[in-house]
């Protein structure tokens, strides 16, 4: 390992990428996306046919609890351990990707590849380490990822960790220079999905990288963007993909517990890819994550949230406001001085409780319309909830903690990120 990166919680790593093959069958969305959707992976299935393609190693979310998901979850060992027998992948060898990825309003997110270190990342709300999760971890939904990931032996990262730089030290300098660089890939994406490029940085470029990490995680820089003197700093916070990030935790300290301690640096699991992006990049926008409820009775679930909230009415006002949508009705309802910081605490608290002790389902959506179109559907209801300023983010981390799960989602479904590059885990 570069020694600059030694305490920075992240590295340059061994990333593959396939030769040889038709990319925009090769590439896919992340597997937590369109899963009330099952039309779309239908139409990904008909693009890729019998193409290499990241579909054959990602397990879609919609497929999860499937009743023969082992059957599933075989498959998709079987199918990296075949791509490897054909020797399908390059390795970029202790190397960072530097990506320009075109969204579907045109704009472009500028983020770079690379492996961060699961030692010094912790989902536990409060935490001090380095790399931090920003939204509450829902520990049930670990162990069946966990099966996913357990016996792969290759990882495809779909999780965004953001780094709070407003100078543009860390990543903007090598996009000035990606003129020069060397171009790994350049091709469209299926789905609306836009458009990626690849680049490959260069040794000088990687040294100059974590110097520039290094100084953003200073105690000089904490007091100055956050105005908090002797704290942990934090780096990293897990913007997309934090389940996917905290599967990977728990499945290495699995296996640290039957591991000698000495050997633990050197474990391949001990790290994760991730893509970086600077919270400031321009395209980056922070979007609402809606609520679609399946299963329940609209009236008798009002009734229950007015309950709860005694002085919350109808209609739009001061406070936290909610667009409910549910079969022949589009409305709002407000809750007057909220005791949480945001309208998605003021609803998840209420909506735990209920579904446990009413039934019913919960789905996390991407997008008004879709929202309003399931919400809209006999025994549904759809929350719309206002989105929060990415300029929360990490002081909130800093000072509170970790958000409410679901809290917030950057850019559109069909602008997640893709997979693309991979890494041997075992």
């Amino acid at each position: 390992m570069n020694p600059k990166y030694q305490k920075l919680g992240c590295k340059p790593a061994d990333i593959l990428l396939p030769r040889d093959c038709d990319m925009t069958k090769w590439a896919v969305v992340a597997c937590d996306q369109f899963t009330s959707q099952p039309e779309y992976w239908e139409e990904v299935e008909r693009i890729v046919g019998d193409a290499p393609s990241t579909l054959r190693l990602i397990l879609p979310e919609s497929k999860l609890n499937d009743a023969d998901v082992e059957e599933h979850i075989s498959a998709i060992n079987a199918a990296m351990a075949d791509y490897m027998a054909r020797d399908i992948f390059k390795t970029y060898g202790d190397s960072v990707i530097y990506i320009e990825r075109s969204q579907s309003d045109g704009t472009i997110r500028h983020g770079l590849v690379m492996a961060v270190d699961l030692e010094q990342y912790d989902y536990t709300p409060g935490s001090g380490s380095l790399i931090r999760a920003t939204e509450g971890t829902v520990l049930e939904r670990i162990p069946p990822r966990v099966r996913v990931r357990k016996d792969a032996p290759i990882e495809l990262p779909h999780v965004m960790v953001l780094i709070d730089d407003p100078k543009g030290t860390c990543i903007e300098p090598i996009t000035a220079a990606s003129a020069s660089m060397e171009k790994v890939y350049d091709f469209e994406l299926m789905m609306k999905g836009g458009h990626l490029k690849g680049w490959k940085l260069t040794d000088a470029q990687m040294d100059a990288l974590a110097d520039a990490l290094e100084a953003l995680a200073s105690p000089q820089a904490m007091e100055e963007k956050y105005g908090l003197t002797g704290v942990a700093p934090l780096l990293f916070a897990v913007g997309d993909g934090n389940h996917s990030l905290a599967t990977a935790k728990t499945c290495y300290e699995n296996l640290k517990k039957v591991t000698p301690e000495d050997q633990w640096a050197d474990l391949p699991a001990r790290y994760a890819l991730a893509e970086i992006v600077n919270l400031h990049d321009d395209a980056l926008q922070f979007e609402a994550i809606h609520r679609v409820v399946f299963g329940v009775k609209p009236e008798g679930f009002m009734d229950a949230f007015k309950a709860a909230y005694p002085n919350a009415y109808e209609g739009k006002g001061e406070g936290h406001t909610i667009e409910v949508v549910w079969e022949g009705h589009d409305g709002f309802i407000t809750v007057p001085d909220p005791k949480v910081q945001l309208a998605v605490g003021t609803l998840q608290s209420f909506l735990d409780g209920y579904l446990k002790d009413h039934g019913g389902e919960v789905d996390y959506i991407h997008g008004d319309e879709v929202t309003k179109e399931l919400g809209s559907k006999p025994g549904n209801m759809g929350f719309l909830l206002p989105a929060m300023g990415k300029d929360q983010l990490f002081k909130t981390v800093m000072a509170d903690g970790v958000l409410p799960r679901k809290t917030f989602s950057m850019g559109h479904a069909e602008d997640k990120r893709y997979y693309v590059e991979g890494r041997k885990i075992k």
